[in-house]
């Protein structure tokens, strides 16, 4: 096992830590990037003590895997997503989506916060409802398979692919999945998280985002075939 002077490799891999929470991009009113820093010291200390060196995996890797589920995991627990700010992140979408028919371009933020009849801080509070639907309840949920549900990592997954038993295997396959979830656009995102995190039916999801049911599940099969092709891709490179 890895037994490294604790108090020097967390100096030597804090700016590790830096970036993993960097990356992560979460905003909430709820924590400082100190506080998430902190946080993520905890993961890179469990990470040190349990690394197998014997593995492939780097240490790096490891490591990066474990700070970011560390502080995605304390993050989740104090973060909840109110009935009334998932009204105002729809509010939005329908006035972004209104505004660019009108004027068949982008809009700015100020338009929008016009059109809502809100001020700008209010629509940084939709956005931290956002980043916070698209980098954390998101992926916990869609990690979390039960007996009766499919989860987006098995929609997507090889079916010739050799079974990953191994702990890292599956948490790499997760990163993966993680940055490419990130690469969908803004109403994929909110799509899969209202069918796997809210779990709204086809036909709650189409009155949200104002589509037919026909479209909505249509929009659903893309979204699987474009995360499948981001992480061929990815293995691939």
């Amino acid at each position: 096992m890895y037994e490294p002077n604790l108090e020097d490799e967390v100096l030597r891999y804090l700016p590790l830590v830096k970036r993993v929470v960097q990356r992560i991009d979460i905003k909430s009113n709820d924590y400082e990037l100190d506080d998430l820093i902190n946080i993520g010291v905890i993961g890179l200390m469990d990470a040190l003590k349990k690394y197998d060196a014997t593995k492939k995996a780097s240490f790096e890797t490891y490591a990066y895997i474990r700070i970011r589920g560390t502080v995605i995991d304390e993050v989740r627990k104090t973060s909840r997503v109110s009935r009334n700010r998932m009204d105002q992140l729809n509010a939005y979408y329908r006035a972004k989506e209104v505004l660019e028919t009108e004027k068949k371009q982008e809009v700015s933020e100020r338009e929008i916060c016009k059109k809502m009849g809100i001020s700008e801080k209010e629509l940084r509070n939709i956005h931290e409802t956002l980043h916070y639907l698209a980098n954390v309840s998101l992926e916990d949920t869609l990690f979390s398979s039960s007996d009766e549900e499919m989860t987006v990592q098995e929609l997507i997954a090889d079916e010739e692919a050799v079974p990953a038993d191994d702990l890292l295997v599956q948490d790499e396959q997760k990163l993966s999945l993680t940055e490419a979830i990130s690469q969908l656009k803004e109403r994929d995102q909110l799509i899969l998280n209202l069918y796997y995190v809210e779990e709204l039916t086809l036909k709650e999801i189409a009155e949200v985002i104002e589509v037919s049911v026909p479209r909505v599940s249509q929009l659903h099969g893309k979204i699987i075939l474009k995360l499948k092709s981001l992480m061929e891709d990815k293995a691939d490179d």
